[in-house]
């Protein structure tokens, strides 16, 4: 098994480790302990950390991929790239500080009347940005070592454990809002502080700056480079600029709602994000070296396994989705997130299978085009945020997400086909889409002829006795089809592991 392979299996397990965890709290423990407000508050509080983590990066994430080919060193110092990793993103937050300091007031002001809980823990975004940059940073050191896993298994399962506790705490009246606050925000400290340290025990990582390998030209094309990278952090923030939008227009109590709704929306991406992680750097080293014909068979295969496993996820998500209100406490205050459940799934399906198109521009000698498409992607995002949530409230904001990634991914796209002859698109996607649409239809028949069968009041044996007959059908129909030879090659490894035990049991 190769290393993207490998990696990406493990970093996939630590993500769905997380997500059950994130499951548990979220829909069990997070709705029960906190109200509507509180969690808007925390929602609020760390989307705008990262947001703002992200734009203080100064494009490191980019730029460290991009760039550590051409570094790198059979040493393990790898002529101190990492060095600029940490200084750059200092430098930004340096300047977030500034900005912060200049325009606190007028924060304050925007959001005092709808969430004026945002006002009093304001103080808190600086130290939560910091850290919260940093963790980032310390992940993609990792990532360009082809060490994702623990980093994954931080940020996924550590913060959220850690979360849980201060839940329950303060569910429990153990600590005052203040505390909880506060020990919620120090949970990306010692994020931080872990990827650090494990980023040390791979003992291949030097932050000594090698002022000598740096010449004028290359300086030149880092600078530039991480210039227009800042802008194309905002691709990926969109949902972070919905909630901001909600907090400020709508006020907390619909952001909480918006929230439980985004949360199970935003399992549809976690493929995307053990996959990219670990497909980007070899995206960038394949450019650098001008295969193409690899370049597009990368990104044929991410988009198509993307497309598939998001896909499946959010049709599994969308047919459980009634009965897992009816389950979770104050279920009925959150039912009203449903639309924003669809919008922005359909939204993460358009962002996890086609972001591969950004990935490759970025690592071309086209990337400062991405300007021009980040550029409309965050005014459309604005706009449209602006003019759908007064009128659709929460599900206005997922339209906003959906409708503004159609749109920069259908430029983005046809850019990038255009100039650099890279299509990601294939037969097999459509396939997939014509699948993904019949269970749909099927499931329209099953609630039309078998629910009523089972009877409205048992909503949990419909919902448990669906999702193993769509389990089996879609599988196997799949299967049939090999759309997907890693699809296959992996339900013939279980079918083989299952037969292999199955047999020693009927041996002893």
């Amino acid at each position: 098994m190769g290393v993207i392979a490998r990696q990406s299996i493990k970093g996939a397990l630590a993500n769905y480790l997380g997500v059950a965890i994130g499951f548990f709290t979220t829909f069990f423990v997070l709705t029960d302990c906190l109200s509507q407000e509180e969690i808007g508050l925390t929602r609020v509080m760390v989307d705008a950390a990262m947001l703002f983590s992200s734009l203080a990066q100064l494009g490191t994430n980019a730029s460290i991929i991009r760039f550590f080919p051409f570094f790198k060193s059979d040493d393990g110092k790898n002529h101190g790239i990492f060095g600029w990793s940490v200084l750059i993103p200092f430098v930004g937050f340096v300047l977030f500080a500034l900005f912060f300091f200049i325009f606190k007031d007028n924060i304050v002001d925007i959001y005092s009347q709808k969430s004026p809980l945002i006002a009093n823990y304001c103080y808190l975004l600086l130290p939560l940005t910091f850290f919260a940059l940093y963790l980032t940073v310390f992940e993609t050191n990792a990532s360009v070592l082809l060490r994702i896993t623990v980093p994954r298994l931080v940020r996924e399962v550590g913060v959220r454990v850690f979360n849980l506790v201060c839940y329950l705490l303060y569910g429990k009246g153990v600590i005052s809002l203040d505390m909880f606050v506060l020990l919620f925000c120090g949970s990306y400290t010692l994020a931080m502080l872990i990827n650090f340290f494990y980023l040390l025990s791979l003992g291949r990582i030097s932050f000594r700056i090698d002022w000598k390998f740096i010449n004028r030209d290359r300086m030149k094309d880092m600078f530039l480079y991480t210039l227009f990278m800042t802008a194309t952090v905002l691709a990926g923030n969109i949902p972070l600029i919905n909630s901001l939008f909600l907090g400020a227009k709508s006020g907390l109590a619909l952001t909480g709602v918006y929230t439980i709704a985004f949360y199970i929306a935003n399992i549809v991406e976690v493929p995307y994000r053990s996959l990219g992680a670990i497909s980007r750097p070899m995206i960038s080293q394949a450019v650098r070296d001008g295969n193409w014909g690899e370049v597009n068979r990368l990104g044929k295969q991410v988009s198509l396994h993307q497309l598939l496993v998001s896909s499946l996820i959010f049709f599994f998500i969308w047919i459980n989705l009634i009965p897992l209100f009816a389950v979770i406490p104050h279920g009925a205050e959150y039912v009203g997130g449903s639309g924003v459940v669809f919008f922005l799934g359909m939204a993460k399906i358009v962002n996890s299978s086609l972001s591969i198109g950004t990935d490759v521009l970025n690592y071309s000698k086209y990337y400062p085009f991405s300007l021009a498409f980040i550029a409309v992607l965050t005014v459309s995002a604005i706009l449209f945020n602006n003019y759908l949530i007064p009128v659709w409230s929460i599900n206005g904001a997922a339209c906003a997400s959906l409708f503004s990634y159609v749109l920069y991914f259908g430029l983005l796209l046809l850019f990038v086909g255009k100039r650099l002859k890279v299509n990601v698109f294939s037969r097999k996607q459509f396939f997939v889409v014509c699948f993904i649409l019949l269970l749909f239809l099927l499931n329209y028949v099953w609630s039309w002829i078998v629910t009523p069968l089972i009877g409205d009041g048992n909503l949990l044996v419909d919902s448990a006795l669906k999702t193993f007959v769509f389990g089996v059908l879609s599988i196997s129909g799949l299967y049939v089809s090999n759309v997907s030879p890693t699809f296959n090659r992996i339900v013939k490894n279980i079918l083989t592991y299952v037969r292999f035990n199955s047999g020693n049991k009927n041996n002893k």
